[in-house]
C-alpha cells in the first residue's frame, strides 16, 4: 500500500475572499497529510476548460436536464442542449477566474479519499456537519440556477488518484512540488515507533 499518494486541491474565489484560507489548510493539516505545494495565482480560462476535461456528451446530457427544468419551469428554450451545457463549464471558468485561487497538492496514505471526506459533498446545502462545505457555506444548486451562476462551495478537490495527477501536471510545473521529510510522519507511519525516544 502507498503511502504517498497525491492529491490536488484549489482553494475557490469564495474561499479566497472569504479569508478562508487558514481554515481550510488547518483542516488538511490536522490529518496528518503533508502539504507538497501551495501556490497562489490566478487561474488561466484555457486551463480552466481544461481542468473540467467534458466532451460533446455530457454537454448535451446536462443540457437536456436544463432544458427539462425549463420546460417545467415555463421558461424560454432559447439555445440547444449542449450549448445549455457549455454555460455550467462557462458560468464555472467565470467564477474560477474572478479572483486568484490557491493551489494545494498534499500528500499522504489514501490522500484523495480523505481531503474529499474533509471536504463534503459538492452542493454545500446537502454535505454534512463537519465537512469544510458543510460549515462554512450556505450555497445550493436551486439558487445558484435560479442566478444563473456557478455554485459557490469554496473548494476543489479531485475525485481519484489518476484525476489528481492529470490536474496536478495542468496547474503546476514538476519543480513546484517540494520532496521534504515531515518529522509528523514517524508517529503516523513508524511501524515500530523506535525513532521518537532520544
Amino acid at each position: 500500500m502507498a503511502k504517498t499518494e497525491r492529491t490536488f486541491v484549489i482553494i475557490k474565489p469564495d474561499g479566497v475572499q472569504r479569508s478562508l484560507l487558514g481554515e481550510i489548510i488547518k483542516r488538511f493539516e490536522r490529518t496528518g497529510l503533508k502539504i507538497v505545494t501551495m501556490k497562489f495565482a490566478y487561474a488561466d480560462e484555457e486551463k480552466c476548460w481544461k481542468h473540467y476535461d467534458k466532451d460533446d456528451v455530457w454537454f448535451e446530457a446536462k443540457g437536456q436536464i436544463t432544458i427539462k427544468n425549463r420546460g417545467e419551469n415555463n421558461l424560454p428554450i432559447e439555445k440547444s442542449a449542449i450549448e445549455y451545457g457549455k454555460d455550467i463549464i462557462r458560468a464555472l471558468v467565470k467564477y474560477m477566474t474572478c479572483s486568484p485561487v490557491l493551489f494545494l497538492v498534499l500528500e499522504g496514505n489514501s490522500a484523495v479519499q480523505i481531503v474529499k471526506k474533509i471536504v463534503g459533498g459538492t452542493e454545500p446545502l446537502t454535505s454534512e456537519v463537519g465537512t469544510i462545505r458543510g460549515d462554512y457555506t450556505i450555497d445550493s444548486y436551486e439558487l445558484s440556477n435560479v442566478d444563473g451562476r456557478a455554485v459557490r462551495n469554496l473548494i476543489h478537490c479531485s475525485d481519484k488518484p489518476e484525476e489528481a495527477e492529470r490536474e496536478i501536471s495542468l496547474w503546476l510545473n514538476q519543480e513546484d512540488l517540494i520532496n521534504y521529510k515531515l518529522i509528523a510522519n514517524q508517529i503516523i507511519y513508524d511501524v515500530n515507533l523506535d525513532g521518537i525516544k532520544e
